[in-house]
């Protein structure tokens, strides 16, 4: 993939894959799947500045797996592969998986 590096409080984000199944077995065709709302962030630009030009650090970073509104960015296509860009602010959370938190304790 092309080095891309976001500006300011933007990450790029490749979503991620949804189940093509329902729990009770039934396929869901291509055409009827939502777009999902979860992804793995590739890249974090380097955070806004304040009213007195301190960096912001971003709460994010490269490798979390997040989830984010259904409207939210905008799809970019990169070395064919689609992916988004949206600020900080459009991410509602980072999903912590039981590994994560037993590494970070």
């Amino acid at each position: 993939m092309a080095s891309f590096r976001p500006l300011h409080d933007r990450v790029l984000v490749r979503r991620v894959k949804e189940e093509e199944k329902t729990k009770g077995g039934i396929i869901i065709p291509d055409t009827a799947q939502e777009k999902p709302q979860e992804g793995e962030i590739v890249a974090v630009g380097p955070g806004a500045r304040d009213e007195d030009g301190e960096r912001i650090e971003m709460d994010v970073k490269a490798g979390d797996r997040i989830l984010f509104g259904k409207w939210s960015g905008t799809e970019v296509k990169i070395d064919g592969e689609e992916l988004l860009i949206m600020k900080e602010s459009d991410i509602m959370g980072v999903i912590e998986t039981k590994a994560a938190k037993k590494a970070a304790a």
